[in-house]
């Protein structure tokens, strides 16, 4: 499973890309807000700091919009990845511009259908929201277990399953067994993902022990 961060703080991305184990990054209009700087610039050092997608959301509605904001995005950094909703004009979108060989990333997903017109217009990636469907009452984990069935009735479709709106380390769990291609988590859940209490406990009767042998490896 490839771990991506949901978020648009730079030093918390370049913080997480140090371990080697973060894969991507995932950006929205919220986030962007948080953040408080310009798209372009944010979007520019996060590209800096990871090799690998960072999506990059459109702010318009409409095709044509969506279309000259993804050619502006696009030309941050070559590992940029268009993200639109799904909508019509934003599956219309999606095809074009994977038409073009870019990566895309489908967001506001909230049914397997929805998934199948994503994976048919060429998505790089289809983005379930989980933590909003339970908000909802409904199961967020059987809907990315349905769309990775679906996707794998058909050899021909490449899209990746992003498991989005992710709210603990049990979705984390869950959407890797129900086989989620990629996770995308807020960095405080990613950095939660090693913690253990038995771990701690464990490793706090390892350094009481070692100090009594007095003894130093280096």
């Amino acid at each position: 499973m490839k771990f991506f961060v949901d978020t648009a703080d730079v030093a918390e991305i370049r913080e997480l890309a140090e371990t080697g184990l973060l894969d991507g990054v995932t950006t929205n209009p919220s986030l962007i807000m948080k953040a408080g700087r310009p798209i372009k610039e944010v979007i520019a050092e996060i590209c800096e700091a990871v090799d690998g997608p960072v999506s990059a959301e459109v702010a318009a509605t409409d095709f044509d919009g969506m279309m000259r904001e993804a050619e502006v995005l696009a030309a941050i950094a070559s590992n940029v990845t268009i993200k639109v909703p799904l909508t019509w004009d934003g599956l219309r979108a999606c095809k074009a511009l994977s038409g073009q060989g870019r990566m895309v990333n489908v967001t506001l997903c909230f049914s397997a259908t929805q998934a199948l017109l994503a994976a048919k217009a060429g998505a790089t990636f289809i983005s379930p929201f989980i933590g909003r469907l339970d908000d909802t009452g409904i199961d967020g984990m059987e809907l990315i277990s349905d769309i990775r069935e679906i996707y794998d009735n058909y050899d021909a479709l490449a899209t990746e399953v992003l498991a989005a709106s992710i709210r603990s380390p049990n979705h984390v769990k869950l959407s890797a067994l129900a086989g989620a291609d990629v996770v995308t988590v807020p960095p405080a859940v990613l950095k939660g993902l090693v913690s253990h209490p038995l771990t701690d406990k464990g490793l706090a009767a390892f350094v009481a022990d070692w100090q009594k042998t007095g003894q130093s490896i280096v």
